[in-house]
């Protein structure tokens, strides 16, 4: 099949590759270096899922209209590359890959009625450089659409996306994004200290901040009558016990789940941005969190304030130490 992926980056740039080497024709997008990178010499793809060079087409925008078409860039560019690219994706099948809970209804408004899935990835990628990404965490795609049994469309996408990565079709997707919201609480502390997830867990001090945004994460999505869905390992039960654990309690159960990410540094794709000089998407994690809380009429006073963090990190790209992100979380 003709497959079409809107931003090779991290996740974008590994499934194209996994496509790629299941057979299938993959034409992928991107700019700047990685663009240049990928013309010349391809995606290499290594890491977990192993080796492969992906000797695929790249433009700014898809040339031909593929059968199905993936979309995987920052929650903040995901109009602007659905307009750019929508010669191309009339009538076909779309599949949203994207952090945040805003993307797969934005993405259906704009996609003109056309089959439109939201994707959650949970596996843990990076660029290490242009033209290359590396599989640090294995797991699979979850394919679905709104807070009802898995749709006809999601099960056609999962079922071609199969041939080349896990991909699962799901049940109330919407609470598996909520899930996903909350693991994603361990995106900002990296960004704001220049540390490694693993590092900030390993530290007493952002562990326990990172559990408390996790907390307020859990409490608002409760409050907004969310019914959490599973995700590898992370489930209603699993997410209960965060909620409701004492600070000590949660911050060992964090570092249980930690594990699962393996000793190789993971950067988190929110520091992989202030790295690379682009803005983030921390105003769809903790910010979402933050915004959901205000319009419930109370207040997420942890996810607001490392919303606030990030955002100074962006301006001056200076990373805080951990005495002064306790000291700034009050």
């Amino acid at each position: 099949m003709r497959v079409g992926v809107i931003g090779a980056g991290a996740i974008g740039g590994t499934i194209a590759a996994l496509m790629d080497r299941a057979g299938h024709t993959v034409e992928a997008t991107a700019r700047g270096d990685r663009l240049a990178a990928i013309k010349s010499g391809g995606i290499h793809l290594s890491g977990a899922w192993g080796e492969h060079v992906a000797q695929i087409a790249a433009g700014e925008r898809l040339t031909t209209a593929p059968d199905l078409a993936l979309i995987s860039v920052k929650a903040q560019d995901e109009a602007d590359a659905i307009r750019a690219n929508a010669a191309a994706l009339e009538g076909v099948p779309l599949v949203v890959v994207q952090n945040g809970l805003d993307g797969l209804a934005q993405a259906q408004r704009l996609h003109g009625g056309s089959p439109t899935v939201g994707a959650i990835a949970f596996f843990a990628a990076d660029c290490p450089a242009p033209g290359h990404v590396r599989v640090l965490v294995p797991g699979p795609l979850y394919l679905g659409a709104g807070d009802g049994e898995p749709t006809a469309d999601a099960v056609n996408a999962a079922g071609v996306l199969s041939s080349g990565i896990s991909a699962k079709a799901v049940g109330n997707f919407v609470g598996c994004q909520w899930t996903k919201l909350v693991v994603n609480q361990i995106n900002a502390m990296p960004a704001i200290t220049g540390m490694s997830v693993q590092a900030t867990i390993a530290d007493s001090r952002l562990c326990g901040a990172v559990f408390a945004s996790m907390r307020e994460a859990i409490h608002i999505g409760r409050r907004q009558g969310v019914a959490f869905g599973s995700l590898e390992g992370m489930n209603p039960l699993t997410l209960g016990l965060l909620g409701s654990a004492p600070p000590a309690v949660g911050r060992l159960l964090l570092r249980i789940m930690a594990r699962r990410l393996g000793s190789e540094p993971v950067l988190g794709s929110t520091l992989q941005s202030v790295h690379r000089g682009l803005p983030t998407e921390i105003d769809y994690l903790n910010g979402a969190v933050a915004e959901r809380a205000h319009a419930l009429g109370i207040e997420a006073p942890v996810n607001a304030a490392i919303t606030r963090l990030v955002h100074e990190v962006e301006g001056s790209r200076r990373f805080f130490a951990p005495a002064e992100v306790v000291q700034r979380l009050g």
